[in-house]
């Protein structure tokens, strides 16, 4: 089978608009250099024969169920537009990208997954028509993944510049990912005072009560369920954010002492 109805298989909305026409540009590139065209499938698991690939809508009726290969796309593109941030790629946020999808996807899937990120990366992709599209079509829990990942690209090689940081907010406009949940995952990934306070999105001025209902909202904002539908491979991911809400509250309890 060719490389090219590899990547249809369980892909949805992402086939179309401007995160299609990246992917196109990408899947050429490695289709050329794939000559026999021989290996497993990219993304997702499933094989649908004669499925219509969708087109992108300005305004759609009802937004689709993001399966685990539009989400896997959006991914690819956002995390190399991060990558580049701060004018270099740096070997170690590229060990961490090949990693994390070894570790999400196992390694036939994550080789051919780095294949063509490396092949995205050398496109000047468009950020904002890109982040619209996954605005429009991705459900917000998905979007909060798809921002911690990028995050853990960032600090990768130990420290998030300027530029990527700047980077990431600007995307997370994009996504319609608002303030407040962009200081709480951002939080995750630095060491101070107050982070824990800032993934719990309240202040240390908050009493007992409100650090509790505050937790709650959390956990259920970031429950691995969330993001079930995208496959066990990403729940992985929504689990580490779970674990990291978790210990900001016993770090909170543990200081103020309830």
């Amino acid at each position: 089978m060719s490389f090219s109805k590899w990547i249809g298989a369980s892909i949805g909305w992402s086939f179309g608009g401007p995160i299609g026409a990246i992917i196109g540009l990408a899947l050429g590139s490695v289709v050329d250099a794939m000559a026999d065209g021989k290996g497993s499938p990219l993304l997702g698991e499933r094989q649908t024969k004669g499925r219509r690939r969708p087109t992108y809508r300005t305004q759609p009726r009802q937004r689709p169920q993001t399966q685990s290969g539009d989400f896997e796309v959006s991914l690819l593109i956002l995390a190399s537009v991060v990558i580049k941030a701060d004018g270099k790629q740096d070997q170690s946020e590229l060990d961490f990208v090949r990693q994390q999808f070894l570790n999400m996807y196992g390694a036939a899937r994550a080789n051919h997954a780095f294949k063509l990120f490396k092949n995205i990366s050398k496109q000047n992709v468009s950020v904002r028509p890109v982040c619209l599209q996954i605005r429009q079509m991705m459900d917000h829990p998905s979007r909060l993944q798809l921002m911690h990942f990028l995050f853990g690209i960032a600090k990768a090689d130990g420290v998030v510049s300027e530029d990527e940081v700047k980077q990431i907010y600007t995307i997370a406009g994009y996504l319609g990912i608002s303030s407040r949940d962009y200081e709480s995952i951002k939080a995750m990934f630095y060491s101070s005072s107050d982070n824990a306070y800032k993934v719990l999105e309240i202040t240390k001025s908050a009493t007992v009560d409100e650090i509790k209902k505050a937790y709650r909202k959390m956990a259920k904002k970031y429950h691995p369920d969330k993001v079930i539908h995208l496959g066990k491979e990403h729940q992985k991911g929504a689990e580490e954010k779970f674990r990291q809400v978790q210990a900001a509250y016993e770090q909170i309890q543990k200081e103020r002492g309830f």
